[in-house]
């Protein structure tokens, strides 16, 4: 989050201050003392911390600037304050300073530079590196979760398609007029849902859409013995849901809890704003868990709940509620939370408004 060249001029400032204080020595006490301080380490502390606190080329910078900084420092003392002796061990025993000695260190600075920079462009690499791998594995890992999310949407077409087609063949014999109508009301169903296969969310407004199809083939089979009852708002409409979410509980309500009634029953249908998430309910005045027969029992919640709440995992993770049992008063019902977000671009409405059915 820091700037760039706040790295630079650190380091900078950090150089600066130790040759300051060489020369400090230098002209308060004397050359020889300032050139023998060890404050002269202190530019491979400096260099040091490079690696990590910096990219390769401001690493090299700043191994440039210190190396460059000391040996003017040195040119310098040679020049105006000290009397050389090339011999170290001469300049040892009389107090003085070789040019050996300091060429010595000039070289180890530059060395200790060099290293500096290597190992930033090594750390460099390694984050870069380990930045690709995490980028390529969320990919992969994105890709695992869209391929789950089309095979949970793939059971449920062929789901929903093998009972409808089932009843179109079960009214040719009786009411052919009725099985044509149920076809047609197929056809136009599966044409939106495969025009909406590839996305993951879709404005409430066109699955009501996808639903009014949906109800009209099964009130070919249900006849007035299936009433549906929408409470959607006007800014629920707009909102952001995962597509084929209502369609498989719907499809629920009506064969686990309709179906078997003997008597007209109602589905209840409503969407609305909570805060900052969508409430959405579907309820029906079914025969409820409790008299399904054995063997629906013991498959839980069914390939549409079962399928809806994975679903639900995978595109929101905690930022959801997901609720599904017997009913007050008889019936069973479905109760989901999710976020509230709006359609990023505008979109013209390709649905009728939903009334009560």
């Amino acid at each position: 989050m820091l700037p760039d060249w706040l790295s630079v001029a650190n380091a900078t400032l950090d150089v600066t201050a130790v040759t300051a204080i060489i020369g400090g020595y230098a002209v308060a006490e004397s050359g020889v003392l300032a050139l023998r301080s060890p404050i002269f380490l202190m530019y491979f502390v400096v260099l040091a911390a490079r690696p990590l606190a910096s990219s390769v080329k401001r690493a090299g910078i700043v191994a440039t600037l210190a190396v460059g900084e000391y040996l003017a420092l040195v040119i310098w003392l040679f020049s105006t304050r000290i009397d050389s002796v090339m011999n170290p061990m001469d300049a040892i025993l009389q107090g003085k300073v070789s040019p050996l000695d300091e060429a010595a260190k000039i070289l180890l600075l530059a060395i200790g530079g060099v290293i500096a920079t290597y190992a930033a462009s090594w750390v460099e690499h390694l984050v870069i590196e380990a930045s690709t791998e995490s980028a390529a594995r969320q990919q992969v890992a994105t890709r695992l979760v869209q391929a789950e999310l089309d095979t949970l949407k793939l059971q449920l077409s062929p789901h929903f398609l093998f009972n409808a087609l089932n009843s179109a063949v079960a009214l040719i014999g009786s009411d052919r007029e009725a099985a044509e109508k149920m076809v047609s009301e197929l056809s136009d169903f599966l044409r939106m849902v495969l025009s909406g296969s590839m996305e993951n969310e879709v404005p409430l407004d066109r699955e009501l859409e996808l639903l009014q199809h949906y109800l009209r083939i099964q009130r070919v089979r249900f006849q007035d013995k299936l009433n549906v009852e929408f409470d959607i708002s006007d800014e629920a409409r707009r909102a952001m849901v995962p597509s084929l979410l209502l369609q498989p509980l719907l499809e629920n309500a009506i064969r686990h809890g309709i179906g078997p009634r003997a008597t007209p029953g109602r589905i209840w249908v409503s969407a609305h704003r909570a805060g900052d998430m969508l409430a959405m309910q579907v309820v029906d005045d079914g025969v409820g868990a409790n008299a399904r027969k054995p063997r629906e029992r013991s498959r839980g919640t069914g390939l549409g709940l079962a399928n809806t709440a994975t679903r639900l995992i995978h595109l929101y993770a905690d930022a959801h509620q997901f609720e599904a049992g017997p009913r007050d008063g008889g019936g069973f019902a479905v109760k989901l939370l999710i976020p509230f977000r709006l359609r990023t671009a505008p979109e013209t409405s390709r649905g009728t408004p939903v009334a009560a059915a």
